[in-house]
């Protein structure tokens, strides 16, 4: 998915709700496809990772997405010539083992039309999951993540995160040799 697809995408995935009847869906949407939507980095990306669902305010995991929903993704799919599974539930996860403190209060919202609500997890939540999947997996999370930009404060509570997802002394090494290699000593050395 290109970024200028991302809109036509959602959009698209809005109608097909509507042609079936269904009701609306608000979902928090993380990764490359937030990134993109939010004009942070410019990348494609294979799929939309949906951490969960957004009501009264809270973050709610899914666990399987409704019937109805799937049905209209694989719509979508055929017509736009996207990945089986390319609305993905990959992240969700990430509830049970929490989240930065406020994310919920930083969601930016798009309304794709009248039955799809998509909140894109923000520049300084991005850069706490990017920190910790380029702990986990490298690549191009590390691209992103510096894209970001992040200043040493913004590091620094990502990385306060990060080590409550992982309370090993195993990973805190992972961690400060990561922020050495990046050349952040001086924030490795507070760790």
């Amino acid at each position: 998915m290109e970024n200028k697809n991302i809109e036509m995408i959602f959009s698209a995935l809005d109608k097909q709700l509507a042609v079936s009847g269904d009701r609306g869906i608000s979902l928090v949407v993380c990764g490359g496809t937030a990134l993109a939507a939010l004009g942070l980095v410019t990348r494609t990306t294979k799929d939309v990772d949906v951490l969960g669902s957004l009501k009264g305010g809270r973050i709610h995991q899914i666990g399987k997405f409704p019937s109805w929903l799937s049905e209209a993704a694989k719509k979508v799919a055929r017509d736009f010539n996207l990945p089986e599974g390319w609305l993905n539930l990959g992240p969700e996860s990430q509830l049970d083992t929490g989240l930065p403190e406020g994310l919920s209060k930083r969601l930016q919202k798009i309304i794709y039309g009248e039955r799809l609500i998509i909140h894109f997890i923000s520049r300084v939540d991005q850069i706490h999951f990017k920190l910790y999947a380029s702990l986990d997996r490298g690549g191009y999370h590390v691209e992103d993540l510096f894209k970001l930009n992040p200043s040493e404060a913004e590091l620094f509570t990502a990385c306060r995160w990060v080590l409550t997802q992982d309370v090993s002394i195993e990973f805190k090494q992972i961690l400060i040799s990561f922020l050495k290699k990046q050349g952040h000593e001086k924030l490795a050395g507070k760790i």
